[in-house]
């Protein structure tokens, strides 16, 4: 991995121009999980004063569907591998510009004031629970090792009558913060370094119930020309960008 890793970093160095290039914007499509952390990586890579970036978040597929019927997007920041390799082989992306930008962790979430005397782990075994919110699995990764994970631990038959599903990870944290699921599956990013209210309660999923979370992004064939794409993908391989990943609680590939 370490290997493939520096050959994508090499591949990216070659993507920057070796002299000074015309302020250019890119439209970057972003898997919904990932929307705060893009944009803490927008502000900063943004500093330059040299390029600009709009971004679009969305579920994983919901995006793939957008770039597949042409919607103008320089780069994708999808919630997966397997979304980026199927839009390479069909030959919608750039060759050679696809790597691992972050590595996400679920948890399990509830918005209701914590008991002292059940965990949320408890809760989840025990079907001690009205219903839980689930990105959609089709759609969205999270979804997707959300559901792995209750498999895991023999909880997907009980779970399936109360699920609640959302297009992507905003729609589940939407119920959970209205009300409308009392648990649901989130990155472990979206509490990552913040001081959680006390009406908030959290566990997270060991990593051996899931598949790895392994985010990848790629150049589409629309950014290929575009400098501000190309920039943005050598800036999120960078020491800089990959601390800020790591703050918003990602890991990142070694």
């Amino acid at each position: 991995m370490r290997t493939v890793w520096r050959a994508g970093l090499l591949a990216l160095a070659c993507l920057v121009p070796a002299g000074p290039a015309l302020a250019e914007q890119a439209l970057v499509a972003v898997a919904a999980n990932f929307t705060e952390t893009a944009r803490a990586l927008q502000a900063r890579f943004e500093q330059s004063g040299e390029h600009t970036l709009i971004l679009t978040s969305g579920s994983t597929g919901r995006l793939y569907a957008q770039i597949r019927h042409g919607a103008p997007f320089d780069v994708f920041l999808a919630a997966d591998t397997a979304t980026p390799q199927r839009l390479e082989a069909e030959g919608s992306t750039v060759a050679g510009t696809r790597f691992t930008y972050a590595i996400g962790r679920i948890a399990l979430w509830s918005a209701g004031r914590p008991d002292p005397d059940e965990t949320l782990e408890t809760r989840l075994r025990q079907g001690d629970y009205r219903n839980i919110a689930i990105a959609n699995p089709a759609l969205a990764p999270y979804g997707a090792a959300g559901r792995a994970a209750l498999e895991a631990m023999d909880l997907w038959p009980q779970a399936q009558d109360r699920l609640v599903t959302g297009e992507s990870i905003a729609a589940v944290q939407a119920m959970l913060a209205t009300g409308n699921a009392d648990l649901g599956f989130v990155p472990v990013a979206q509490f990552a370094g913040s001081h959680l209210p006390d009406a908030v309660q959290y566990w997270e999923i060991p990593t051996d119930l899931y598949p790895p979370i392994r985010q990848d992004i790629v150049l589409t064939v629309h950014g290929e020309n575009n400098a501000a794409a190309r920039a943005w993908l050598a800036f999120l391989a960078s020491a800089p960008a990959q601390d800020i990943i790591r703050a918003h609680g990602y890991g990142v590939a070694e």
